[in-house]
Parts: C-alpha cells; sequence; structure tokens
C-alpha cells in the first residue's frame, strides 16, 4: 500500500458530528469549537525502543498512543473533541495496522474523539498525536496554583506500570496474575477524562504523572513557587509493590518503581484541605481511589518521609528523555 491508500483503508472515518466540518483527507481540518469554550492542545511523542518495546501488541499500541494524549487533556480538566495522528512506520503491514487502528479507535469512541487528519511516512516505527479538548472559558487546570496548606492527591495505584518492564526486562521477578495486572497497567493505561473534568472548580493545581511521581509533582512545586512534604506510606500502590517494598533485597527497585517509574498516567492533584469531603464524593462517584498522600509548604523544598517519618536521603531520578 502506499501513503493514501494507508490512510484510507485504516484511518479515514466519516465525522460523526457537525463541529468538524473538513476531516481526513484535504490539506489541513476545519473545526467548530463549542461557543464559550476555550481549546487545549498538547502533543505527545512514543517511539520504538524508547516508548515501547519492539514486539509491543500493536492493538494496546493503539490503545496507549491515544491514552496518553487524553492524559494531558484530562490534567487541564478538558474534554476531548479531537485528534491528528502523525506515524513513521517500517512498512504498511495490514496485519499490524489494522490491530493498531482497531486499538486506536476503540479508545477513541469511549472518550468521543474525532480522527481530523495525519501523515505518514516510511521510517523506524514513530507515533505521534496532537490531542484538542474544550473547557469552559477560564477554568483549565495548571500546575500554578498550589498554595501552602493544600493536600496532595494521586487517583489509583502508582508504580505498576515500571515494575512490569522491571519484570519483562528480567530485572524481577513477578506472578503470573500479578505480571498480567501491572502489564495492563502500561500497556492499556486509562486517562483519567472524568476526575479531570471534576476537577476544575476543586483542585488548585493538576497534572498527569507521566515521568514518574517525583518528576512531575516537581513541576507543579516549581510553578507554584512551593515545597511539599510526601509520606511514603500513604502513596497507594499494588500488593505486589507493596512486597518488594517492604522487603530488603528489592526495596531500591521498588522505590525508583514507585516514586520515579513513570507511566502511570494518573492524577496528581492540590486543594485546599477544606474539600476534602467533595474529593471523596468524587472518589465514590467515579469508582476511582484518590489518595491523600501529603501537603503543599511554604518551605520551597520536597521531602519524601519513609514508614518511619524520615525524610529519604535522596529521591530516585525521574524519567528522562534524554538520559543515555
Amino acid at each position: 500500500m502506499n501513503e493514501f491508500a494507508l490512510i484510507d483503508r485504516y484511518f479515514r472515518r466519516s465525522p460523526r458530528g457537525d463541529s468538524v466540518r473538513i476531516g481526513v483527507g484535504d490539506d489541513a481540518a476545519v473545526i467548530r469549537p463549542a461557543p464559550g469554550t476555550e481549546l487545549v492542545i498538547s502533543v505527545d511523542m512514543l517511539v520504538e525502543g524508547w516508548h515501547f518495546l519492539r514486539d509491543a501488541d500493536p492493538h494496546r499500541l493503539g490503545h496507549k498512543t491515544l491514552a496518553v494524549n487524553l492524559s494531558d487533556l484530562a490534567a487541564m480538566g478538558a474534554t476531548p473533541r479531537y485528534a491528528l495522528l502523525a506515524g513513521a512506520l517500517p512498512n504498511s503491514e495490514e496485519a499490524w495496522l489494522g490491530e493498531f487502528a482497531a486499538g486506536f479507535f476503540a479508545i477513541a469512541d469511549r472518550y468521543g474523539v474525532e480522527l481530523i487528519g495525519g501523515d505518514t511516512t516510511k521510517g523506524p516505527r514513530n507515533l505521534c498525536v496532537t490531542i484538542i479538548g474544550e473547557v469552559p472559558q477560564g477554568t483549565a487546570l495548571t500546575r500554578g496554583g498550589a498554595k501552602p496548606g493544600d493536600d496532595i492527591y494521586v487517583s489509583g495505584l502508582l508504580g505498576d506500570a515500571a515494575l512490569a518492564l522491571e519484570a519483562m526486562q528480567q530485572r524481577t521477578r513477578l506472578a503470573p496474575d500479578a505480571l498480567e495486572v501491572a502489564r495492563t497497567r502500561l500497556e492499556t493505561p486509562e486517562p483519567r477524562v472524568a476526575l479531570g473534568e471534576r476537577l476544575r472548580d476543586i483542585a488548585s493545581a493538576a497534572l498527569d504523572i507521566s515521568d514518574g511521581l517525583t518528576g512531575d509533582l516537581a513541576h507543579i512545586l516549581e510553578t507554584s513557587h512551593v515545597g511539599a512534604i510526601i509520606e511514603l506510606a500513604s502513596i497507594p500502590r499494588s500488593s505486589a509493590l507493596d512486597g518488594k517494598l517492604a522487603g530488603s533485597t528489592e526495596r531500591d527497585l521498588a522505590l525508583r518503581c514507585l516514586l520515579a517509574g513513570g507511566d502511570d498516567y494518573e492524577l496528581c492533584f492540590t486543594a485546599n484541605r477544606a474539600l476534602r469531603d467533595r474529593i471523596v464524593d468524587i472518589s465514590r462517584s467515579l469508582d476511582l481511589p484518590l489518595t491523600r498522600i501529603g501537603e503543599i509548604t511554604a518551605a520551597q523544598e520536597f521531602i519524601v518521609r519513609d514508614e518511619h517519618g524520615t525524610p529519604l536521603p535522596a529521591l530516585p531520578r525521574a524519567f528522562d528523555h534524554f538520559a543515555s
């Protein structure tokens, strides 16, 4: 298949609403934002061998390619609307493309996302999505509003995605059922879109955890000019990771996964302590754990206290796209 046949077969669909006037197939898309909204736009790239393994399941990869971008919108409190997909592919293998497209459109349909354009070329596998969402004017969440005394929360569980990668690369061992759970967290993360929308008038600051808790939370602290104290014992994690954290031989590995492993795609947010009951209500209504793990401080330092209340002497290094 050439480029245009590939697009026509796997990625062209008729627009489902009237907000897309021109979609896939022209030089550019034309969309109509909803009245009274602002556009929220983000772009993310996944590179084979760096962000995903060469033998990654294409259906799951299609899911993840869009999910990581939806997570960025969730962190801003935005409702997903449109996406553009660009990809460099080593070949036009139809079986691979069919599975990838099926995974991509399955999550796109769940979140009401229209694919409105993109690009393809031949090269090492590299997948890039530009995502566009909407928020009511003036309501977008940012990293810059955290205040001393605010609570710090995370959604879901942290560390399993990194733990799965450690096990898949034979740096640790997991029971088969624990490995499958962790691998699902790595390969098919669930973006917290509904949570982000509910946090618009609650969170003082927010972001998604893509590069590890300590590295990402540090962005909130820097932008808001504040510090934080985090309680290690409060950070939610799976029993598999908790077991390794409680031991002596793999504690360092477990700390890296929990604090700096990345690929969690959960939300980390801050909120005034007077809003605790509202956050409990949101957690119940979404059936999603929202765990208070610490508080924002005026002193501009980042402290993680261990199970005995002693500050960790050093924090694990978060994921760095340019680290060797």
